[in-house]
């Protein structure tokens, strides 16, 4: 089956394409669509709905997207749906600190340093079917980052099962145990 991935991150795409291989897995840039979908949900799987559907609509194709993010127990779980954009909610000043720059200094003084990232994924067909799933790895996060593998929050996450970093993993030990990994093995199930 050939299968738009509503996404513009590279990283994603390809874990997306590492994890689905028997899928012909074409970027929403390859299938001819470069709108940006404004993620307006107030949940991971609304803004994956939100993106499935839209590409799916414009393509005329079936769409997958995902709506990923780390929620971190010590900050009442954020940054969650702002993940991506976590710096960029604080103005300004925010922008310079970088993500995990500002993730670090919201956790001074946090002994309790517990998280989770949380992936959604849909897949939407051109008549507005759907199909969803969820995963999610639990972890710590650091003090300092560690490794130069991953993308995003992946330095700072500690992954108890790997015994390491996300960063510090190779790519097919962290999709086996991913939030992203998990969720698109749960979508292949009820597929």
């Amino acid at each position: 089956m050939t299968v738009v991935a509503a996404t513009g991150n590279a990283h994603k795409l390809r874990e997306m394409r590492e994890i689905l291989k028997d899928f012909e897995l074409l970027s929403a840039a390859e299938a001819g669509f470069s709108e940006e979908v404004e993620e307006t949900g107030t949940t991971f799987l609304e803004n994956a709905l939100l993106k499935a559907h839209a590409t799916a609509k414009a393509t005329g194709m079936p769409a997958i997207a995902d709506d990923s993010g780390l929620c971190v127990d010590a900050l009442g779980g954020a940054p969650g749906v702002y993940s991506a954009r976590y710096s960029k909610l604080f103005g300004p000043a925010g922008w310079t600190l970088g993500n995990r720059a500002l993730l670090l200094k919201n956790l001074e003084g946090k002994t309790d340093r517990r998280a989770h990232f949380t992936c959604a994924i849909a897949l939407v067909y051109p008549d507005g079917r759907e199909i969803t799933a969820e995963g999610r790895t639990y972890g710590v996060i650091l003090t300092e980052e560690r490794g130069e593998n991953g993308f995003g929050y992946d330095p700072l996450f500690y992954s108890e099962e790997l015994g390491c970093t996300f960063a510090e993993a190779s790519e097919e030990a962290k999709n086996g145990v991913s939030h992203r990994g998990r969720a698109l093995a749960a979508l292949l199930e009820k597929l």
